[in-house]
Formats: C-alpha cells, sequence, structure tokens
C-alpha cells in the first residue's frame, strides 16, 4: 500500500497535469476559433474555382491542345501524395489517422504496380512515415503556419510540385488532408491535384430541367486553363492548409477537455485512497494505545 506521502505527491502531479490540460484545451479553442472561420471562408473561392475549371476542363479534355496540368503525362506510374499533419502531438487520432490513410493508399499503389514519393507537411507525418517508407520520402516541410497560414505559403510548395512535375517526376499528385467538419470530427480526404482531375458528365436523367447557360470565354479556353491550373494548384493546397489547421485544433480542444476529466477523475480517486488509508492509519494507532492502557 502506498504511503500517505507517496499519495499527495501522486495528487499534487495530477492537479499540476490538469491545471497544464486546461490551459491547453483553452488556447486551442481560442485558436480553433479564427482557424474555422479561415477555412469557411477560403471553402466558396475553392470551390467555385474548382467548379469553373471543371466545366473549362470538360470541354478541353482530350483535344490537342489542352495544358499539361489538364492532360496528364499519359502515364499513371509514379504517384506523389503530399501528407499533411502537424508538427506536435496531443490532439487525439489527428496525425495517427493521416498517417494510417498514406499508408494504406501506399500500399494500395504499391499491390497495383506504382511507384509512391512521399512529400510531407508537419514533422509528425514525416517522423511516422519514416520507419516504414524512409526511401519514398523526398522532401518535408516543418513550421507551415506557425506564425499564421499565409498564401505565399501554400504557392511555395506549389511550385515545388509543378516543378517535379514539369522535370517528369511523378504522374499523379494527391493530397491527403483532415477536412474539418466539427470541433470533434474531420475527415481524412484524398484529393487529386495534378493533373486537375475532369469531372464524369452527370447523368442525363439527373440534369435540372430548363434551357442550359451558354458562355464564352476570352481569350481562349486553353489561355484561360493554363494561367488558372497552376493557381488552383496552389488554392487548393492552401486551402487543405486551412482545413488541416482548423482539424489540428478542434482535435487538440477535444484530446485536452478529455485529458483534462481524466486527470479530474483520477485525483477523484487517489484523495478517497488517501482518506481511506489515512482512516485506517489513524483506527490502527487508536487500537495500539488503547491496547497498551490496557496491558497496564
Amino acid at each position: 500500500m502506498a504511503s500517505l506521502k507517496d499519495l499527495r505527491g501522486r495528487i499534487a502531479s495530477v492537479k499540476s497535469t490538469q491545471k497544464i490540460t486546461s490551459a491547453m484545451k483553452m488556447v486551442a479553442a481560442s485558436k480553433l476559433r479564427r482557424a474555422q472561420d479561415a477555412a469557411e471562408a477560403a471553402r466558396p473561392y475553392a470551390e467555385r474555382m474548382d467548379r469553373m475549371l471543371g466545366g473549362l476542363a470538360g470541354s478541353m479534355a482530350g483535344l490537342p491542345g489542352a495544358p499539361k496540368l489538364l492532360s496528364g503525362t499519359g502515364k499513371d506510374e509514379v504517384h506523389l501524395l503530399v501528407v499533411m499533419t502537424a508538427d506536435r502531438g496531443l490532439c487525439g487520432g489527428f496525425n495517427g489517422s493521416i498517417v494510417r490513410a498514406t499508408r494504406n493508399r501506399v500500399a494500395e499503389l504499391q499491390a497495383e504496380g506504382k511507384q509512391v514519393k512521399l512529400l510531407t507537411i508537419g514533422r509528425k507525418g514525416r517522423d511516422a512515415l519514416k520507419r516504414d517508407h524512409k526511401d519514398k520520402l523526398i522532401d518535408g516541410y516543418e513550421g507551415v503556419g506557425k506564425k499564421g497560414l499565409s498564401f505565399s505559403e501554400a504557392d511555395e510548395i506549389a511550385a515545388r510540385i509543378l516543378a517535379m512535375y514539369e522535370n517528369g517526376e511523378f504522374d499523379v499528385c494527391t493530397v491527403v488532408y483532415n477536412k474539418f467538419k466539427s470541433a470533434i470530427s474531420q475527415v481524412v480526404t484524398l484529393q487529386q491535384l495534378v493533373p486537375f482531375p475532369v469531372p464524369e458528365a452527370a447523368n442525363a436523367n439527373e440534369a435540372p430541367a430548363g434551357p442550359k447557360a451558354s458562355y464564352e470565354y476570352e481569350p481562349s479556353e486553353e489561355g484561360i486553363l493554363a494561367e488558372l491550373l497552376p493557381r488552383n494548384v496552389a488554392m487548393q493546397i492552401f486551402s487543405s492548409l486551412l482545413e488541416s489547421s482548423a482539424s489540428e485544433q478542434g482535435a487538440r480542444m477535444a484530446a485536452m477537455d478529455n485529458a483534462t476529466r481524466n486527470a479530474g477523475d483520477m485525483i477523484n480517486k487517489l484523495t478517497l485512497t488517501y482518506n481511506r488509508t489515512r482512516q485506517a492509519m489513524i483506527t490502527k494507532e487508536l487500537i495500539e494505545i488503547i491496547s497498551g492502557a490496557e496491558a497496564l
């Protein structure tokens, strides 16, 4: 049985941990608000650009003048996975879910005979994937968004990806990230960036009734696609970073809330054990005093 001194030390230690987790929960909650607002503000622009490019790409797909970012390399052999995780832990299953999804995707591609390359954003993802796929890691970014996410950071990552694509280092690029759904829910998402995924034609039976709008583009559809497709890569990466940041703060807030609650339960149990141990010791001492008095 632990002594009273040991129990007091454990209670004090758990109380200190509870203060830390409670403070981290409040910090994560304040950061979550800003990150959530930024992610939700970026969604309409990213979705509208994706929809507009989808319409243009549908009419240009397969034509000789289609940009390389749309037509692709003509092969499907080398896949680049851009893995977005956090630089820090203590955020529940946020990092683990991304790493697990990446490993599953790598296994699927290798089973199909494809070559896989990994580009990590965040220290946790790089460290976890280095154990099993060190030979596939080509580069990694740390500290992205440390002072607040900016489009310039996403543009730098996009420029690196586009340069690799122009040099023929991969055929397909997919980003793996957590999409923010709520403070306690994040959805692991795999989104193809390069080449631009041409949306499948909608079923004619599901098409809305009424006349369809007709658009004319200037200077030309080819020129617009050549200008917007590289910008779309940077925009989609920026949107993914915002979603990942909001998901990280939500996961950390939920994890620290659970840790604070668990610390409170542990303090109650230790306090109960301390009181019972103290009562047993007092009772034992009283019995010894009474027995000694009766012996006299």
